[in-house]
């Protein structure tokens, strides 16, 4: 029997999110890796969230899939999933068995290590931030104080988002989400293809993704009418 799986994808900022960048990356590490491992993919949770939060539905979604189903959560890279080691074990008592793509081979401890280190990592990043902030806020504060920007070069006399520096492309939210809905239809047209290629409709052929636990892009259960819609744009 070939090892099931449950994908769980994720990037950090909305920006990453609606180029789908990110995110189309990821989908082809796992891809890639359940196709050189003969393994079965169950289903693909996504979201757009921060590593320091652990509140994230989709991944708690993913993680309650495999506890119904035994399959493995599977993610691109270990930083997708937490840089928080409280959290990253809390999974491993949970009883939820996952694998990174790109640590393949590595056992709880070296995951917990690493996860360690990217955990002290950031607090160090996020420590020589908020200095350099506290620098710079008491240069200004001072009469005529003014700040250099190492990345720009250009003189600052106050913090803050200058105005105008948003761009709306919504032009790109729309590839995004096309490119996401042609991905995933790739992704599930060749089960439902064999299913059709057997002789059942497509409201037969829905039936049996809702049994294989197979969600739509979208999350919800199957409709014929949803089964024709992958086929047609995999087609």
């Amino acid at each position: 029997m070939s090892a099931r799986f449950v994908a769980y994808v994720r990037v950090s900022t909305a920006q990453q999110g609606s180029s789908g960048l990110g995110l189309e990356a990821q989908h082809r590490a796992v891809a890639d890796y359940i196709a050189a491992h003969g393994g079965e993919l169950i289903d693909t949770f996504e979201e757009v969230e921060s590593g320091k939060r652990d509140d994230r539905p989709e991944l708690a979604k993913a993680m309650e899939l495999c506890e119904l189903t035994g399959a493995r959560l599977l993610i691109a890279k270990l930083d997708r999933l937490s840089r928080d080691l409280h959290f990253t074990t809390g999974l491993q008592k949970r009883g939820v068995d996952f694998v990174a793509c790109d640590m393949p081979d590595a056992n709880a401890f070296t995951i917990n290590i690493m996860v360690a280190v990217a955990q002290q990592e950031r607090e160090a990043i996020s420590a020589r931030t908020k200095a350099g902030l506290a620098s710079i806020k008491a240069r200004l504060a001072k009469p005529g104080g003014e700040h250099t920007s190492r990345r720009s070069g250009k003189i600052i006399t106050k913090l803050g988002s200058p105005k105008g520096l948003t761009v709306s492309r919504p032009d790109l939210g729309t590839a995004a989400i096309q490119a996401k809905a042609d991905a995933f239809a790739a992704r599930v047209a060749p089960k439902a293809q064999a299913l059709r290629a057997e002789g059942l409709t497509f409201a037969a052929i829905a039936d049996r993704l809702n049994e294989m636990k197979v969600r739509t892009a979208r999350g919800s259960t199957w409709t014929g009418m949803a089964v024709k819609r992958v086929l047609d744009r995999a087609a």
